[in-house]
């Protein structure tokens, strides 16, 4: 009998250096040029990551098109600092920035070799990646040495909101409906059980299977495993 558990982790703000603390996501923050007061224009960034898989702590201006980011660690572990997914909205058409994610935990990454971050708007829902030609993974000692992920990217469209992130997202509530419509289903070799519930009451839960049709030596609590386990 294969047994399958699926984990869900819902980051909570962590300090993570004396001059980078992280409370929690960033909620529809405007970003505006240092000593600006005047009313809010196009092209003023407006970043969010307050939803499910939202992950984004803090956003720093460093230049008119630069912005350094901030990604909150992983629960009760300061030391892991990986996901991210936020979105970004009033653009001006043809405005190019450059965004780097300064906190990264991972000495060794896929962006490294050729992965690049996710991208969808508005008016293109459907996720791509961005070109890997754009994309910078490197050690930085302005970030006591931390790795930074920088990719350059241009926003063609003003009325777009624009969703980044590390690789697809697969959210808990996309989970839950998938076991949901297993369960439906009544079949012998399928049993759904809870183990316990997280500080949010997220579920903790265990699914027993009878038989194995395909097995992906993957965690199940990352995205693409999950799509993979989906797909058997």
């Amino acid at each position: 009998m294969l047994m399958l558990f699926f984990f869900y982790f819902t980051a909570t703000g962590i300090a993570i250096g004396s001059d980078d603390i992280i409370a929690g996501n960033v909620s529809k923050y405007t970003v505006l040029p240092a000593g600006y007061c005047g009313q809010l224009k196009k092209g003023h960034l407006i970043f969010d990551a307050c939803f499910e898989s939202g992950n984004l702590g803090r956003v720093d201006q460093i230049t008119d098109f630069e912005y350094d980011l901030f990604i909150r660690p992983d629960t009760c572990n300061p030391r892991f600092r990986v996901w991210f997914n936020f979105t970004v909205e009033n653009v001006k058409e043809s405005q190019r920035v450059i965004f780097n994610v300064v906190n990264f935990s991972k000495t060794k990454s896929l962006y490294r070799d050729g992965m690049a971050p996710m991208v969808k708007s508005t008016s293109r829902p459907k996720w791509q990646r961005i070109p890997s030609k754009n994309v910078y993974y490197y050690r930085c000692p302005d970030h006591r040495k931390n790795y930074v992920m920088s990719f350059a990217f241009c926003f063609d469209r003003e009325d777009d909101t624009y969703q980044f992130a590390y690789c697809y997202p697969y959210t808990y509530t996309r989970l839950q409906h998938y076991l949901d419509n297993l369960q439906r289903r009544n079949m012998d070799y399928f049993r759904r059980e809870l183990l316990g519930l997280s500080v949010v009451s997220n579920r903790h839960a265990c699914q027993l299977a009878g038989f194995i049709m395909n097995f992906y030596p993957l965690m199940l609590i990352e995205c693409n495993s999950s799509s993979l386990l989906k797909s058997t």
